[in-house]
């Protein structure tokens, strides 16, 4: 399958596949995903027409349409600008139709509604030229016209989110869905980008930073768009998507420090109510504590786990780069490794049940003291728990790792390269 098809550009429509030869025709292609512009689309191809004309440089204006039917398939042609018609529904799928369509050594993106400044395209550029994978525009740093973003968005979702993708991707960037930006397009087979939606945008940052490439900030304006409809952006369905992809593609913020968490609280309540009740300020910590405490760290641990069969998930199927840290937990987290501790674990919990069977048969199986037999049944049962998940979650591990060498192979694939 060529990239065409992959990203949905139709085979009656497409413009011709892109040859070798024509990679790198044009030093910039900017693309404009298109769904029904025709308001605003003309002074935008204009702008950006003229923008290349005024950065010296070869390029092309190319219109990734998805489904028009208000003319601006035709107003795009007869204004010079190459249109790629692209099947498959979707911001995102239209801008990686566009992408794959591009003839230009860098692509410039940018939305259709008149909103952004394709003047700026020298700043990006310039940051290209220095060795720049992707440029971020960043509408705070350059201005926001009155009118031109919602002050729900410009004061608290969108710093709200940047914040989080900076904390969850270390991106050292301040304006995430800024959708004017420019990036090489040998960059493009690194990223691998699936979003089909807006959040290709935030997924092309967020995979940016995971994969260590070059990624920079030029200002850039933002003006009220053109268009006399309301925007495509839904506010609260939007920000819960990125949200939702931020967690998803982050298994450490999303299982892991939580699980961390709730195994640490677990533990230093049982540390603190074990040996017997406490009072805490005139409450009463007792076997009920212990009990909530236990549950707190079987959750914890499992979402640990999750972490960790995510994480080895993703790289295997490319959705995350494949670490270091990644290839350590293969190592770490073998089949082998997570029977012998499921073993112990399961031995721990054999034991602790005999003492507390012991226990009862000395009071010839009749009167039980529970306080003292549940500080060794909950325990028990906990460790019981853990085993079972430990031994089953390395079988399900090492089934994800079928593809994968064994692992006393990567020191000399490592060596080998």
């Amino acid at each position: 399958m060529n990239a065409y098809a992959e990203h949905g550009v139709t085979e009656a429509e497409r413009p011709g596949p892109v040859a070798d030869g024509d990679r790198d025709r044009y030093e910039v292609s900017i693309v404009m995903p298109c769904l029904n512009e025709a308001e605003s689309l003309a002074p935008c191809i204009e702008r950006a027409k003229a923008a290349i004309v005024d950065c010296g440089v070869s390029g092309e204006v190319l219109v990734a349409d998805n489904g028009s039917t208000d003319g601006s398939v035709e107003l795009a042609e007869s204004m010079g600008a190459r249109v790629v018609h692209v099947e498959a529904r979707g911001y995102g799928s239209a801008l990686k139709g566009g992408f794959a369509a591009a003839r230009g050594k860098y692509i410039l993106m940018g939305d259709a509604d008149g909103s952004y400044d394709f003047g700026h395209l020298g700043r990006f550029l310039e940051q290209l030229d220095d060795g720049a994978d992707l440029v971020m525009g960043n509408r705070f740093a350059g201005g926001i016209a009155p009118g031109a973003m919602p002050p729900l968005h410009r004061y608290f979702g969108n710093p709200g989110l940047s914040w989080l993708g900076r904390l969850f991707f270390r991106a050292p960037v301040n304006d995430f869905y800024c959708g004017l930006r420019a990036f090489r397009r040998d960059a493009l087979p690194k990223l691998g980008l699936q979003s089909p939606g807006m959040e290709l945008g935030v997924e092309m940052v967020a995979k940016a930073a995971l994969y260590h490439l070059d990624l920079r900030e030029v200002p850039t304006t933002l003006s009220p768009d053109l268009r006399s409809r309301p925007p495509h952006l839904r506010t609260w369905r939007d920000g819960w998507r990125t949200l939702r992809f931020f967690l998803l593609y982050s298994p450490k913020w999303l299982f892991f420090y939580p699980g961390l968490v709730l195994i640490l609280i677990g533990l230093a309540l049982w540390i603190a109510v074990l040996p017997g009740p406490k009072n805490v300020i005139g409450a009463r910590l007792d076997v009920h504590t212990i009990l909530y405490a236990g549950a707190a760290i079987v959750v914890g641990f499992q979402a640990i786990v999750f972490s960790v069969l995510a994480r080895v998930y993703a790289a295997s199927e490319g959705f995350l780069p494949d670490t270091e840290l990644v290839q350590r937990a293969r190592r770490w987290f073998s089949l082998e490794t997570g029977l012998a501790a499921g073993g112990l674990l399961l031995l721990a919990a054999i034991i602790l049940s005999v003492i507390a069977l012991v226990r009862w048969r000395n009071s010839s199986f009749r009167h039980l003291d529970y306080p003292s037999a549940l500080r060794l049944a909950i325990p028990a049962a906990v460790a019981l728990i853990i085993g079972v998940q430990t031994i089953l979650s390395s079988f399900l591990l090492s089934v994800l790792g079928i593809k994968q060498p064994p692992p006393e192979d990567w020191g000399s694939r490592t060596a080998a390269r």
